[in-house]
């Protein structure tokens, strides 16, 4: 399969720019090979691995490369030596990485344009991806981790091997106190709907509340009172 390196996700769009959290982003596939070009020019290769695209926010920091760099290595997205799916990480198994960045990722849609002012400024994320990329060989071996072009237009080559495709999105900054005591009704009104369940709620606006009974009404051989009433 053959993608050029402006794709959107769609999930992540949509956002107004003001509700947006903005974390760092990426698409992991699991590949039996993938490479990078520049126009006629190769820049990069890999056999069996993972294949990342990375999207950068302006709000990421070291955190989010730590978190980053931990799951693309240790997430368990290959058989082990028996057949059984979900057991090893690309480390177990010595396969390569290739880490593209990918700025598009961090698309806010304004109408039907896309609009990437979440995206880390260009002369920020540079070093930023490099450091990603240190950071990743350092943790695992440096011959088995590749780049892009940083800057580039790229077509990025991709042979998916399942196809196997996961998204990844590092842990939001803490919110300001009053933003997360309102999240946290929110979420306490959401559980306790869903304790009720939905036919139990379903009953509950259904049913007919019960007429309030008149102490002075007769009851029994009696009738009632407004039974008797004649015009």
């Amino acid at each position: 399969m053959s993608s050029f390196c402006s794709t959107i996700h769609a999930p992540w769009c949509g956002e107004r720019a003001s509700e947006l959290i903005k974390t760092m982003k990426a698409i992991i596939q699991r590949v039996t090979t993938a490479s990078v070009t520049v126009g006629e020019v190769p820049i990069s290769s890999i056999g069996r691995g993972l294949c990342v695209l990375l999207g950068i926010s302006m709000e990421d920091t070291q955190k989010d490369v730590d978190y980053m760099v931990r799951k693309i290595l240790n997430l368990r997205l290959f058989d082990d030596e028996n057949g059984r799916a979900w057991s090893k990480s690309v480390m177990d198994k010595e396969y390569e990485v290739l880490c593209v960045s990918q700025f598009t990722l961090q698309c806010i849609l304004k109408g039907n344009k896309p609009d990437f002012h979440a995206a880390m400024p260009a002369e920020l994320s540079q070093p930023f991806y490099n450091n990603i990329l240190e950071h990743l060989r350092s943790t695992y071996k440096p011959e088995m981790i590749k780049g892009g072009q940083f800057g580039a237009y790229m077509q990025v080559h991709i042979q998916n091997d399942g196809p196997v495709t996961i998204e990844l999105v590092s842990p939001s900054a803490p919110m300001d106190p009053k933003q997360l005591a309102k999240q946290e009704k929110q979420q306490q009104r959401k559980e306790k709907q869903r304790s009720k369940g939905p036919s139990e709620s379903g009953r509950e606006r259904a049913a007919p509340r019960p007429r309030a009974q008149d102490p002075n009404a007769s009851s029994g051989a009696d009738g009632d009172v407004s039974s008797e009433r004649e015009t």
